[in-house]
């Protein structure tokens, strides 16, 4: 862990969904500061509990396992879901359903406060000589992109009519670095990451508040301004990884004409 991310004060029980997947693994041991009991649920093998640790598998489009998987929870960083583009029904079900059940259960069981992993494929179909905020309109470059819109706004009625409070993390390229160029205005290291989840817990008012999960790269699509309440300030960037990226890449592919990259062509699937 970085050790320099400010703690919220330590919560009794969160809850972290999608924890065998790609993010929440790497997240998952670094939470357990934040809280006195770490619920960690998936459809995936979760291994065995660590200490503090509790074990729930669940289903997201189930909503009795929801309801049950949320008792006795203070706050949820919920990364649960389908994390890429393909057909619309597992999207469906997974990214929309499955968001509807949680924050249905959160109403029911009292949660107050859920970050949600979003996506940067909400505004995809923006070009890459565009610099853009959250307050601008979505644009979605696929199905999961138009289901990580759904999720915001069903973040934003929660918000509005049960007074539930989200940070919906429109989450670039979580990766150990940066793969190839796109990436270098996209990039969020896991340090980063970790940095931008626990300000969204510990930041003392967010309503709904929408920021992209991004380093301090130089080069950026995307203005963090409107959400500077959360607390998050970057400390990685992806600069030290730019000679050798565009030494590989010299060329940039057509669909980096747009910031979705690639998903901006995937499809249709029949």
């Amino acid at each position: 862990m970085t050790g320099d991310a400010a703690r919220p004060a330590l919560l009794g029980r969160l809850l972290l969904t999608g924890a065998a997947g790609a993010l929440g693994r790497r997240l998952r041991p670094r939470l357990k500061a934040c809280c006195e009991r770490l619920r960690v649920s998936d459809i995936a093998d979760l291994g065995t509990a660590a200490p503090g640790e509790e074990l729930m598998p669940a289903a997201l489009e189930r909503a009795d396992a929801m309801l049950a998987l949320l008792q006795g929870v203070d706050a949820v960083v919920h990364l649960g879901g389908i994390s890429v583009e393909g057909p619309f029904e597992p999207i469906l079900q997974a990214n929309i359903v499955g968001a509807y059940n949680l924050y249905e259960a959160a109403r029911r069981q009292r949660v107050r406060r859920i970050v949600f992993a979003s996506s940067n494929h909400v505004t995809g179909f923006y070009r890459q000589d565009q610099v853009i905020d959250a307050t601008m309109p979505m644009r979605p470059d696929g199905f999961y992109g138009l289901s990580k819109a759904f999720g915001e706004n069903l973040a934003q009625f929660y918000f509005d009519r049960h007074g539930i409070e989200t940070v919906s993390l429109r989450i670039g390229s979580a990766f150990a670095e940066p793969k190839d160029r796109r990436m270098l205005a996209t990039w969020l290291s896991f340090d980063d990451l970790e940095r931008l989840v626990v300000a969204s817990l510990s930041a003392p008012v967010v309503g709904h508040s929408v920021i992209y999960g991004v380093s301090d790269n130089a080069g950026s699509w995307w203005d963090n301004t409107p959400a500077r309440h959360i607390g998050y300030r970057p400390r990685d960037s992806s600069e030290p990884f730019r000679a050798d990226r565009e030494a590989r890449q010299p060329r940039l592919d057509p669909t980096d004409l747009y910031q979705g990259g690639g998903f901006v062509t995937k499809g249709p699937f029949e």
